[in-house]
């Protein structure tokens, strides 16, 4: 990778940091990252451990993803500190690389974007009664509506601004959305407060439960349906959006005119049949830190709470300080693996709160040496989505959780 790796700060929703500041040095494009380039080891405040995200590796796969999806627009969506690694910094990346709008869960969010000086159309939907209405107007936010109340509440508000309005409608996820009993009054309350130019009325959209590709098609379906009854009623909507990565991928019918992308511009594959090498996408977030000390115990040893590991024959144990805290997922105990030394090793026993045990067997580890949790696989070292299935879970929430006491280390130099 090109560029300089950069400490840097991501924005959280509250506008607080995912960061700490540091000096890193140059890496370069092919070679492992150098760990001393990397981990300050002059810091001495609190174990070693950092998130190393490769934002050439993110603008990679948003150009890939946005290949795939034209002539339909890409959304790159930061939502949840884009998914942990950052919305700040990930944000501008996207946008360097061919995104034309993002995406976040709220408000707040993307209030911290605005002020962060980015000016790209900027999509929030989930809103509670008392959701800054207000101040999203005046920053020409995009607003998800599912419900009549909530364009009651922008008109209310009084802004200058008359805020884009997206007009969601529940086609099977069953989360927010107007039913299809409610759509009709959604739509004709929205006709009249574009008329009255208390809003702006931009996109009829939904999002997939990706169950089945029948049930997907069932949804789509649901969507045109819903559309041709808003412009029955007087609607007019510039843009349709429905797919997000799963169908931006593999359902190009559901592409329409935007797709909100999300999981795999981080290089982590949306299925459970591909992964995102076979995709063409890199993993972004290499999650790594330092042995913090080594002992040799004898054949029989018990390892950490409830003692259920125990060592087969004489071994070296090595302590690792990440854990449930950090976004460790704890049910990986006894399953997961990581990369020490040119090789892979079993996670021993439980994974506590700020720690878990390596057996590394005869295997020569010092304290100081790198642990690569996960990475980007080119030298053997596990994946997020390996650790997706160690945890049961999907890739999306092995990164996501990865905890505010890691530092967020940027390769590619961040906003350039």
């Amino acid at each position: 990778m090109s560029g300089s790796a950069e400490t840097g700060v991501g924005g959280r929703a509250d506008g607080t940091a995912t960061g700490t500041a540091g000096g890193a040095g140059d890496v370069s494009r092919g070679a492992a990252p150098d760990r001393e380039a990397l981990i300050d080891v002059s810091r001495g405040a609190a174990p070693d451990r950092e998130a190393v995200i490769d934002l050439d590796a993110f603008r990679h796969n948003v150009r890939t993803l946005a290949a795939i999806a034209r002539p339909a627009e890409t959304m790159l969506a930061v939502k949840a500190d884009a998914y942990g690694h950052g919305m700040v910094p990930l944000a501008r990346a996207a946008l360097e690389a061919g995104a034309t709008s993002l995406a976040v869960l709220d408000i707040p969010a993307a209030l911290v974007l605005r002020e962060a000086g980015i000016t790209a159309p900027i999509f929030a939907w989930m809103h509670d009664p008392d959701a800054l209405f207000a101040e999203a107007a005046q920053a020409d936010i995009d607003l998800g509506i599912s419900a009549a109340w909530q364009l009651d509440a922008i008109a209310a508000a009084g802004a200058s601004n008359a805020p884009r309005v997206h007009l969601k409608v529940d086609t099977g996820l069953s989360r927010n959305g107007a039913t299809e009993a409610d759509w009709p009054a959604l739509v004709s309350r929205a006709v009249e407060l574009d008329r009255a130019g208390a809003v702006r009325l931009h996109a009829a959209w939904s999002h997939l439960a990706d169950a089945s590709p029948g049930d997907d098609a069932t949804a789509l379906g649901r969507l045109q349906r819903a559309i041709e009854v808003g412009e029955g009623l007087g609607a007019h909507f510039p843009v349709r959006h429905l797919a997000a990565s799963s169908a931006g991928i593999r359902m190009p019918e559901a592409r329409l005119d935007l797709v909100r992308f999300g999981i795999a511009a981080y290089g982590i594959s949306p299925f459970d049949d591909q992964s995102a090498r076979d995709l063409g996408l890199r993993p972004v977030m290499t999650l790594r830190a330092r042995v913090a000390s080594t002992k040799r115990v004898p054949a029989g040893h018990g390892i950490s709470y409830g003692l259920t590991y125990r060592t087969e024959a004489e071994s070296t144990l090595a302590l690792v300080p990440l854990g449930y805290a950090d976004g460790i997922p704890r049910i990986a105990s006894g399953r997961a693996e990581v990369w020490i030394g040119g090789r892979r090793h079993p996670i021993a026993g439980r994974i506590a709160m700020d720690q878990f045990v390596v057996d590394v067997g005869e295997h020569p580890v010092a304290a100081g040496d790198e642990v690569v949790v996960f990475g980007e696989g080119d030298r053997g070292e596990p994946t997020a989505e390996e650790w997706a299935g160690w945890a049961e879970t999907i890739g999306d929430e092995i990164v996501a959780r990865v905890g505010p006491r890691v530092p967020r280390v940027y390769l590619g130099e961040p906003g350039r």
